[in-house]
């Protein structure tokens, strides 16, 4: 029988000091490597969370930056690819736009950046008394969705955080080949508590994917705090793999064998009325 690759997901507290989170991530893709992980996960804001957005703007970089050129570094020295999820990007019109990016960045085994997805969904949020979020205020969206890359744990869809609040998103990915979904993230405490695990669990189960979310956890500075709970998900909708609280990882094999077993045995996407959908009160 042939070994089920080995995929890690990393848990971490980011802070505004990026030398700090580079030596916190080199150590959890080091250990990851020396497992046997083919492929490691690392969350939204690895790079840095930043205190206000003026901070988070000062401290951004481009993909051609020496930060991306150390993790290209890290990737090749240690022989496995890396989901960069949610590093702070000043793309070609940082000049005019003055804003960012929110990118996820996949490299593989040499450090030769393969893929690059910009998130398309920006979390503008207010609950009231409890989460004020505007992402947009300094973050372009993204233009347009990335392929599923072909990775040595199988076909990866890209997204990032509030991404997995948009069913649209998983199953474009589906339909497109993919059969790992990764949401990188940095959910609040207060919505991470109620949303984060069936969110995740829905998106598995519906795509009939793999489901991986690398998360943020603990305090990042004085006004934030991220919920971890960093976890895998199998096709079937079960956590099959957890992180605790702190920073850490946790691990899991991917089966793709059971994947595709699943979608034999619940051939939803088959079942699919794509004839009717976007219809519902359109006059013939």
């Amino acid at each position: 029988m042939a070994t089920k690759p080995l995929v890690a997901v990393g848990q971490v507290t980011s802070t505004p000091d990026k030398e700090h989170n580079f030596r916190a991530c080199a150590g959890l893709v080091r250990e990851a490597a020396q497992r046997g992980a083919c492929l490691i996960f690392l969350p939204e804001g690895f790079d840095y969370i930043g205190c206000n957005p003026a901070q988070t703007l000062s401290l951004a970089e481009g993909l051609d930056g020496p930060l991306m050129g150390r993790y290209a570094e890290l990737a090749r020295d240690c022989g496995v690819w890396l989901s960069l999820g949610g590093f702070h990007e000043r793309g070609r019109d940082w000049e005019t736009t003055r804003r960012i990016y929110n990118c996820h960045v996949l490299l593989d085994s040499t450090g030769h950046l393969v893929a690059a997805y910009r998130k398309t969904h920006l979390c503008d949020v207010e609950l009231e008394g409890r989460v004020s979020m505007k992402e947009s205020s300094f973050t372009n969206p993204g233009t347009e969705i990335v392929a599923p890359v072909s990775t040595p744990a199988g076909k990866l869809g890209l997204s990032i955080c509030y991404d997995v609040r948009f069913p649209e998103l998983s199953l474009a990915l589906q339909r497109a080949g993919a059969e790992i979904l990764t949401y990188p993230s940095a959910f609040t405490v207060h919505t991470g508590s109620a949303h984060w695990e069936v969110l995740l669990r829905a998106r598995a189960i519906e795509s009939q994917c793999y489901v991986v979310a690398a998360a943020q956890t603990g305090k990042n500075h004085e006004h934030r705090t991220s919920y971890g709970h960093s976890l895998v998900v199998d096709p079937w909708g079960a956590v099959v793999a957890q992180c605790h609280e702190g920073p850490g990882l946790c691990y899991a094999e991917i089966d793709l064998e059971y994947l595709h077993r699943i979608r034999r045995e619940i051939p939803v996407q088959s079942h699919r009325r794509h004839d009717l959908y976007g219809t519902i009160g359109l006059v013939p």
